[in-house]
């Protein structure tokens, strides 16, 4: 079967992920997302898939080391909850959250190959592109783009896989983890000196970083990308493009302080989109990362969303 649907992937076990005290990372993220899309009437132009695939020991390994998923597991609570860092806790279903994030991951990227689906959004919690070979950090346990690009290699037999971050922080575990794959080009753009401090650096040929300034704004964020990008992704001709699809550089979101809006996001799915078509048959998988303004990030992910459907948006 082929359809050129845009597949949503969702699972209830996400909203029951909570680190409470206020944390920016939280269930109503989700809900906010969906609103949105039920006000735009989006969801009439989806494939809506509650997420049936949990990630298996084997295809995260890929990515994190078995010591490291032995730890996570070993961590996870019965009750109450645990501290991995300041910034990353776990309660009693949050193991169980993390398996789906991937598996949503697995399961949109089987959809996409197959061509049952022509792009896909996972509205996953947690978010992953912190979390590295073998360290949870940043909200992030495991690394679900990650994991879904080496499924995509491993299972799907590809040979070149692009992974874009437009997140305000580095996706510094994705580059941890594939540091030395030259199969898969990661390019991320991101605030910095911003946490988590990383990414500047980066000298090998497969890795784009591009660190942009406080209080950039996004005709600055374009014309990075178009510089570093987009001549990357074309020499590099992907198979296949997923997206760590974060919205925390919009301009309203309170943990960064880069001034995108809604039409940039628009204008770097098209882009994505573009790319996507001439060398990888179209062919998107983009993931939930972050994005901590609930009205900013309902926003800018339906404009998101109905830009891979191919749907107008209004967008200022």
């Amino acid at each position: 079967m082929t359809t050129t649907a845009t597949a949503f992937f969702t699972h209830p076990i996400y909203l029951k992920h909570d680190m409470k005290y206020g944390h920016p990372e939280c269930p109503e993220r989700l809900q906010a997302i969906q609103e949105q899309l039920v006000v735009t009437d989006t969801f009439a132009y989806l494939q809506v898939h509650e997420t049936s695939t949990l990630a298996t020991d084997e295809q995260i390994m890929r990515v994190h080391a078995e010591e490291y998923v032995n730890e996570i597991k070993s961590a996870a609570p019965q009750q109450g909850l645990v501290r991995l860092d300041n910034d990353t806790t776990m309660n009693p279903f949050t193991l169980e959250a993390a398996y789906y994030a991937a598996g949503a991951v697995i399961q949109a990227t089987d959809l996409v190959i197959s061509q049952q689906a022509t792009n896909a959004f996972c509205a996953v919690r947690p978010p992953g592109h912190h979390a590295t070979r073998n360290q949870a950090m940043g909200f992030c346990f495991f690394n679900n783009v990650a994991i879904g690009a080496a499924h995509a290699l491993a299972q799907h037999r590809l040979e070149r896989v692009a992974i874009l971050d437009f997140d305000v922080h580095h996706g510094n575990g994705t580059e941890d983890i594939f540091q030395n794959e030259t199969r898969v080009l990661f390019c991320s753009t991101f605030q910095h000196p911003f946490y988590p401090y990383s990414g500047a650096d980066s000298s090998n040929d497969h890795i784009v970083n591009v660190p942009l300034a406080a209080h950039t704004d996004g005709a600055t964020f374009r014309a990075a990308v178009t510089q570093y990008w987009l001549p990357a992704l074309e020499a590099f001709q992907p198979e296949m493009i997923f997206i760590s699809a974060g919205f925390d550089a919009h301009r309203e979101d309170i943990l960064a302080k880069l001034n995108l809006v809604e039409a940039d996001y628009v204008w770097i799915t098209n882009q994505i989109m573009t790319i996507a078509e001439k060398y990888a048959q179209n062919r998107i998988v983009s993931v939930l990362e972050g994005g901590y303004a609930l009205g900013a990030l309902g926003r800018s992910v339906t404009a998101h969303i109905r830009t891979l459907c191919g749907l107008p948006v209004t967008a200022q």
